[in-house]
């Protein structure tokens, strides 16, 4: 079983990843399988094990992670529906408050479970 902050890690690694794609001024992704697609369901997983992980803990928090979490899910389901995914939408996916919002949230859960 994959921990909590290596989730979190995977998630943060994730949105580094895409602000790497989002400036490189791509139109396509090719539509295959791609770097991207990988990235962004390797977030999407990590984000509903952070999600059962701390609903199964009884986190107080839990409840606004997972409010996020299911915003920034949708986001990213959104862009992998798409027949290509440009640098452009990627952007505009970096810049969702609700991406941003569930970052912010493990940034706290992950310092939060260190002290």
């Amino acid at each position: 079983m994959v921990s909590l902050s290596d989730n979190i890690e995977v998630f943060e690694s994730g949105y580094e990843f895409l602000l790497a794609y989002a400036a490189q001024g791509r139109d396509s992704d090719g539509g295959g399988p791609s770097e991207v697609r990988a990235a962004l369901t390797g977030m999407r997983k990590a984000v509903a094990d952070i999600v059962a992980s701390l609903e199964k803990n009884k986190d107080d928090f839990a409840w606004v992670v997972a409010d996020d979490a299911a915003k920034a899910n949708a986001a990213i389901s959104l862009v992998l529906r798409e027949a290509t995914i440009s640098s452009e939408m990627v952007d505009n996916l970096n810049a969702s408050i609700h991406v941003r919002a569930l970052l912010t949230d493990l940034f706290l859960v992950s310092e939060a479970s260190r002290s």
